[in-house]
């Protein structure tokens, strides 16, 4: 279940936004982007500060409307391999998008991505959580361990 918004002119023309207040049926990171896959999309790649505003402005009106949206980060299709950590290089270039984007755009919060065991990412939408170092924690990305639910 979500709320699907289309738009006319974009390059991605629909967004599908799920949010579980239960917290037993909110899913890791593989689970989402299977379910978004079944559903004839992707998980979301953010392409610009344009179309992360766009989630913004979605995420805004899903919690005006009253759905009773609190605290949850959603995940995005931002991930990294584990089998790259040997790699040289620095490991914020080794996040990709599952669908094959290659945009380089990213938000990561104030010291994002902290790697390690987090290798998938989630937008952060923490409404009631103390402002951290980079401010609240809303919309900026942050890398997470993949089978934790959101």
């Amino acid at each position: 279940s979500g709320q699907k918004v289309c738009y006319g002119s974009l390059k991605h023309s629909c967004y599908k936004l799920a949010y579980f207040q239960d917290l037993s049926r909110r899913v890791g990171f593989e689970e989402a982007r299977q379910a978004c896959e079944m559903d004839g999309g992707a998980l979301l790649s953010l392409e610009s500060q344009a179309e992360q505003q766009l989630i913004e402005n979605m995420l805004q009106n899903l919690t005006k409307s009253g759905s009773g949206i609190s605290d949850g980060d959603f995940w995005i299709g931002l991930w990294r391999s584990g089998n790259e950590l040997a790699t040289s290089s620095p490991c914020p270039n080794l996040y990709k998008w599952a669908d094959g984007s290659i945009s380089p755009f990213r938000n990561w919060y104030t010291d994002e991505p902290s790697c390690g065991s987090e290798a998938c990412v989630v937008m952060y939408h923490q409404p009631t959580a103390n402002p951290g170092l980079g401010g609240p924690y809303l919309y900026q990305w942050n890398d997470d361990r993949c089978n934790m639910k959101h």
